[in-house]
């Protein structure tokens, strides 16, 4: 279980004695040091790491960390906001020693996800993680509702040996074909050792459609520890490839033109034991909340575009007819659909089924991500908000006039465009509170003013290497 307490100055009850005993056990397994692990508003993985004997002092203490990176930019520029982005100020940084784990990719390193006080001890406002927990939390307390989920991690496998910052596939074979699963196999096999040692229940680790790209899927958990997996999952797939003379990247595109790399976040609501996507009287098995649920996730999709396809390079990604979802429908199975209906198969249905939603690329603060979606979800709840027709087939074949009277939208073609929905969705910022919604908005129009007058092959290579 994921730890849901506040860290507090001096711990939590019995984390300092837990660390004591866990420094002690990782030093014998040979581990020096620790990873403490969290992402900023721009998606990037950012840490501290501390000696293992150190780690106890960490669980009491923390560990010292500047706010000013929930204002960095993926190529490490700084922009502002009236609260965040100076030079003055300081955060602890605590580790949750309930995903602590022993890093088989990297011998001699443990990872563990932080949550941010301040040093007087209260919530930092921009801290993503804190606030999926309390998102979570909340939805507990308030609606009865608990989730599960899983974030997908598409990446790009390119060879080590390629000059400066160019791209060549590590493998010729073809998309979802056996011979580039030959051409890697050694390397997705010590991967796929990793992730168990790691206590990752890996469902699937396949080729991908894109020249190079695979696909790794992991079971579905409670939403923090999701995204908590969804960072140290990339964390493996990276360190494995490097043993292997391999480069990786999760950018939402690579190049310019193509099928980029998705993160499609899967997603369902459990009340007292019971999956709310199935059994029910509506479409498919969905129960009358789950329905309302979805329609909360489709009339919110527009502004949380921002937060899920948070980069200029993820709109190289989001374009009709190449499965990434970029209309405001949803159907069963149908993968052209922003939200795709899983009812799993017959026999299963009750554990299976679930929402994907499909306009989310690795760029994305999973934190984030995953906290908004529950969010836009909630509020159809709450307003039992009426689920519209199906789609099926491809949204981009329906005539202007037919998709607006099935009230389909195209997303947002652009990050500015996104921006733009962002800052008219009063609930979603309401949600995340002034601090966290403005180093959203702040952060992402800075992406965009870096890549001003690039083309898309350009606006690709400033990423590539970025995630």
């Amino acid at each position: 279980m994921t730890t849901l307490a506040d860290p507090v100055p001096g711990g939590r009850p019995g984390d300092v004695e837990r660390a004591t005993a866990l420094s002690g056990e990782l030093s014998g397994r040979g581990v020096h040091g620790v990873v403490l692990s969290y992402v900023d508003t721009a998606g990037i993985g950012r840490v501290k790491t501390v000696p293992t004997a150190r780690l106890a002092s960490s669980a009491a203490w923390g560990v010292g960390m500047s706010p000013v990176f929930d204002t960095f930019l993926a190529n490490d520029s700084i922009v502002t906001t009236n609260v965040l982005g100076s030079p003055d100020g300081d955060l602890r940084l605590y580790p949750d020693l309930d995903q602590l784990v022993v890093l088989a990719g990297q011998p001699g390193w443990a990872w563990a996800p932080v949550d941010r006080i301040t040093q007087d001890g209260e919530r930092h406002p921009g801290c993503s993680r804190t606030f999926l927990r309390r998102v979570v939390t909340e939805a507990a307390e308030r609606h009865g509702l608990n989730f599960k989920a899983a974030v997908e991690v598409e990446w790009t496998v390119a060879r080590g040996d390629a000059p400066g910052d160019t791209f060549v596939p590590a493998t010729t074979g073809p998309a979802y074909g056996a011979a580039r699963q030959v051409e890697l196999g050694g390397y997705t096999a010590d991967l796929l050792a990793a992730c168990a040692a790691q206590g990752l229940d890996v469902e699937q680790v396949h080729p991908e459609y894109a020249a190079g790209q695979f696909e790794i899927t992991v079971g579905a958990v409670d939403p923090v520890a999701a995204a908590d997996r969804s960072v140290l999952v990339r964390q493996t797939v990276r360190a494995v490839a490097q043993r292997h003379g391999l480069r990786v990247s999760f950018a939402p595109a690579v190049v310019g033109q193509g099928v980029g790399n998705g993160g499609h976040v899967h997603l369902s609501a459990w009340r007292d034991g019971v999956n709310l996507h199935s059994g029910g009287e509506g479409r498919y098995g969905m129960t009358a909340g789950a329905e309302s649920f979805t329609a909360g996730l489709l009339a919110h999709m527009p502004g949380l575009t921002a937060v899920t396809a948070p980069s200029p390079a993820s709109y190289l990604r989001l374009r009709p007819s190449q499965w990434a979802g970029v209309f405001t429908a949803w159907g069963r199975e149908t993968r052209e659909t922003a939200l795709r209906v899983v009812t799993g198969t017959a026999g299963l249905r009750d554990q299976a089924a679930n929402l994907e939603i499909k306009p989310v690329d690795l760029a994305a603060n999973p934190y984030l991500a995953i906290g908004c979606l529950i969010t836009a979800g909630l509020d159809g709840l709450t307003s039992s908000a009426a689920l519209p027709e199906e789609i099926t087939g491809d949204p981009a074949r329906l005539t202007e006039a037919e998709a607006a009277a099935r009230g389909v939208r195209r997303l947002p073609v652009s990050l500015e465009r996104a921006v733009e929905e962002f800052r008219a969705d009063e609930s979603l910022r309401a949600a995340l509170g002034p601090v966290l919604a403005d180093a959203v908005i702040a952060v992402r129009r800075g992406e965009l003013a870096s890549v001003a007058g690039l083309d898309d092959d350009q606006v690709a290579a400033a990423y590539r290497w970025k995630y």
